[in-house]
């Protein structure tokens, strides 16, 4: 037997996104994670508690390598090549992919089980299920869905993935582009033509432009989108990246409440 798994599961653990580490603090496990990566803001407290050993796509093998993990945390195919040099290094790997609500559930409980708890884990799960349940019931007894329009990027458009698709759902409203939430990448959900936007009508426009500013009045000034009706209405509005375009915990939970009270007030104006 491993001394890793003697133990209880692995002791030192490099978190490569904010996803894997806010769902170790969650499980009250954080003393188990050594390294995390710079664009971790979620918790908070984890930016003064660990260092910092990675951008999102690029890392800093000898310092991470120092560490002595036991354990290092990747998320999708844009760490592959992270995960690829530290894995010649001999070092024990576990990449995440999730891409909808079902797979960050999966996400957590793959965590919860490799640091053995099991109990926390189901619990924190039945809060985010109890959670989702509350505000899908919320946003069925608001009446009319409202058409929305998710801008992931603007520079070329790109619309909201999987999981934020689902939850604009969740809360009571319509994806104007579901058909793309299911392409995991952000290439695969271009909207090459910006009228197309115009065409489908939305009735709220929210921007998260990962990681840098949504501009309201620039959207407004697209050519032809003078005629949407969130735009004639006023309703542009930002959900900051770091609440919703992380696949974790965090979209979940404060992710998911902007989008209901946008709704919300949506319905209420």
């Amino acid at each position: 037997m491993s001394e890793c798994i003697a133990l209880g599961g692995p002791q030192r653990i490099v978190c490569l996104s904010t996803e894997t580490c806010e769902v170790l603090y969650h499980l009250g496990e954080q003393q188990r994670i050594v390294g995390i990566s710079g664009f971790t803001v979620r918790p908070p407290q984890a930016r003064k508690e660990k260092p910092k050993v990675a951008a999102f796509t690029s890392a800093k093998s000898e310092e991470i390598l120092a560490l002595e993990p036991d354990l290092v945390l990747g998320y999708c195919d844009l760490q592959a090549g992270i995960l690829a040099d530290l894995a010649r290094e001999g070092l024990e790997e576990h990449l995440l992919n999730q891409r909808s609500i079902a797979c960050i559930f999966r996400m957590i409980s793959t965590l919860g089980a490799l640091v053995g708890a099991h109990e926390r884990t189901a619990q924190l799960i039945a809060e985010l299920e109890e959670g989702l349940l509350q505000a899908r019931n919320a946003g069925c007894r608001e009446g009319r869905r409202p058409r929305v329009y998710f801008e992931e990027w603007n520079d070329p458009l790109i619309s909201g993935i999987g999981w934020v698709s689902e939850l604009i759902e969740l809360a009571g409203g319509e994806d104007c582009f579901a058909e793309l939430a299911s392409k995991p990448s952000a290439k695969e959900r271009i909207i090459s033509d910006p009228q197309e936007v115009v065409r489908r009508a939305p009735d709220i426009i929210i921007g998260s432009w990962c990681g840098k500013r949504f501009r309201p009045e620039q959207v407004q000034e697209r050519a032809g989108w003078q005629s949407i009706p969130a735009v004639q209405s006023g309703q542009l509005h930002e959900v900051k990246s770091a609440d919703i375009l992380q696949p974790g915990i965090g979209a979940l939970t404060d992710g998911l409440q902007h989008l209901s009270r946008i709704i919300r007030n949506w319905h209420a104006a």
